[in-house]
């Protein structure tokens, strides 16, 4: 796995599940043309540029480009470093255009299309993980694992104004862009859940 720095932005769970299996680092789905009018997402996709950057990885389609251009206009353009993949004809899930999309590109396609955006690759770059905090985390403060972890989590998304439907393991990867482990315990008990 390859640690990366930024936050890596993908239209779909396929093109994330690709992604996710070469790079360590929080990967954002925009849900195809769904960030269009969600303005939680957007919110928290502005919140993750100012916090870590942001490196947009769609596909060469033109629904990709709409996606991206859409991007490049509603965030900070020094905070959003843009990655290409190539155009390829293909018949394994091809796009309406017939070109292979991000999820049908090779390990080094990506790892290429990333370090040709300028995206920070490496282990000697803090990665998502650094922030320390771990599903036993989650389960020590009350947010997975029990009764009413489901309503803390809400109330904790409100807080600190994240998207309400992020699942713990969402959550997870969005907190530890945000906040060391540290600092969760410090907002949790600021004002604790109830």
């Amino acid at each position: 796995m390859i640690p990366v720095k930024e936050v890596i932005v993908v239209e779909g769970r396929y093109d994330k599940n690709t992604l996710s299996q070469i790079f360590d680092a929080v990967i954002v789905e925009t849900s195809g043309f769904g960030v269009f009018n969600d303005k939680e997402k957007l919110a928290l996709l502005r919140r993750l540029a100012e916090a870590r950057g942001l490196v947009v990885l769609t596909d060469s389609d033109g629904a990709g480009f709409v996606i991206r251009n859409f991007l490049k206009s509603a965030i900070d353009p020094a905070l959003v470093k843009q990655a290409y993949i190539p155009d390829v004809a293909g018949k394994a899930s091809p796009s309406k255009e017939g070109k292979l999309g991000v999820e049908g590109m090779s390990a080094e396609t990506l790892i290429d299309a990333l370090r040709r955006a300028g995206a920070t690759l490496g282990d000697e770059t803090p990665t998502h993980r650094s922030g320390g905090i771990t599903k036993a985390t989650l389960y020590e403060l009350g947010l997975s694992g029990r009764p009413d972890s489901a309503r803390r989590r809400r109330e904790l998304l409100k807080r600190l104004d994240l998207p309400e439907r992020l699942g713990a393991n969402a959550l997870l990867d969005v907190l530890n862009a945000l906040y060391t482990s540290e600092e969760l315990r410090a907002l949790t008990a600021a004002a604790p859940l109830s």
